[in-house]
């Protein structure tokens, strides 16, 4: 039987879901993290208001990329054939994510081993550019994944390989993502220092919220209709987009009056829906374009790991994922308190050195 013609199993569902809702959750929880790394050479305009920017997630960001190693892992073990084709085929993308998360991580452990306002100015632009690189890389690997990534069977073994290169990967659309995104996470950032500061911090963040809400706005509309124009999903493909259209419009109006709580719900929302929309696109053919490999496609079904890897993997997630889950739940309570450059304390003078 064609493996096109077969339904997929409860667990391969359970695990498609599960993967989509780790990506969502890194979308979200890191997008504001790269929010503020972004905003912070922008927005401090000393060492001090640069310390606030940081501390704010400071106890949250390297807990919220647990989710994206979480999401690799996943799809390494219940969807090998889509790990393998994707890792293989897009790794300088891949590599390109490394990089930025890797002198953004830099930055933030090593800005403060030095009080040389050289040293820190270069590390907060470090956390600035790696965040910009992560989530460009993300907007136009996720516009790829809406079109389509065009694959083939390999020649010399039955495995599928992406034939469409590097350059490739910037049509218009996949450009339009890759804008749209690091600017909505611009939005969601601002949104959330809003709501995390006080005093001149907060005004700014406040400020910027403002002008950058336009331009997601705007922009995310016409990615949204040129999605659902050009690679629909049907009557819950133009749901979702009224569902994030309305999120971002509603976050723009509760910034203007001051309630930051609900436009960081409004922003989140909106990338809720954004990121749902992506994964209802990519199901069932996990994002590839199946058009040169009809005979042997791969998909939800022929990328998946044995019922029994599946099985045994379900078990672990139903064990672990709620402990996880209430830990970072925790973590978010305990330092849920506003900030400013008060709770701020001075540099301990370096030691002299040593005669």
């Amino acid at each position: 039987m064609s493996p096109l013609a077969m339904d997929p199993s409860v667990l391969q569902l359970v695990w498609f879901g599960l993967i989509a809702v780790l990506w969502i959750g890194f979308l979200i929880l890191e997008g504001f993290d790269f929010g503020v790394g972004m905003l912070i050479p922008f927005l401090g305009k000393n060492d001090k208001e640069r310390r606030v920017l940081v501390n704010s997630i400071g106890p949250v960001w390297d807990a919220n990329e647990v989710w994206l190693l979480t999401a690799g892992g996943a799809m390494f073990a219940a969807f090998p054939g889509w790990y393998a084709t994707l890792f293989s085929g897009l790794y300088l993308p891949f590599f390109l994510i490394l990089f930025g998360l890797i002198i953004r991580g830099l930055a933030f452990e090593y800005r403060v081993k030095r009080q040389d306002p050289v040293w820190r100015n270069r590390w907060d632009w470090c956390a600035a550019i790696g965040s910009f690189i992560v989530s460009l890389v993300l907007g136009v690997g996720f516009a790829n994944f809406i079109i389509g990534l065009p694959i083939k069977v390999a020649e010399t073994s039955p495995v599928h390989v992406y034939t469409g290169g590097f350059f490739g990967l910037f049509s218009p659309f996949a450009l339009l993502g890759g804008l749209v995104l690091p600017t909505l996470f611009l939005f969601h950032g601002a949104i959330f220092l809003a709501l995390k500061t006080r005093g001149t911090i907060h005004d700014r963040a406040r400020a910027f919220a403002e002008k950058v809400g336009l331009a997601a706005i705007g922009g995310g509309a016409v990615f949204l209709l040129w999605s659902n124009l050009a690679y629909s999903t049907g009557l819950i493909g133009w749901a979702l987009m009224l569902l994030a259209a309305g999120g971002l419009v509603a976050a723009w109006l509760m910034v203007k009056q001051d309630r930051e709580g609900w436009a960081f719900v409004g922003t989140t929302v909106a990338t809720l829906a954004i990121a749902v929309g992506i994964f209802v696109r990519m199901y069932p053919n996990l994002g590839f374009d199946n058009s040169a490999t009809l005979d042997a496609p791969l998909n939800i079904l022929t990328a998946s790991a044995t019922p029994m890897t599946l099985g045994i993997m379900t078990w672990a997630a139903v064990i672990f994922v709620p402990i996880v889950l209430t830990y970072q739940a925790w973590t978010y309570w305990v330092f849920r308190k506003r900030i400013s450059v008060k709770n701020i304390p001075d540099d301990v003078p370096e030691p002299a050195p040593v005669a």
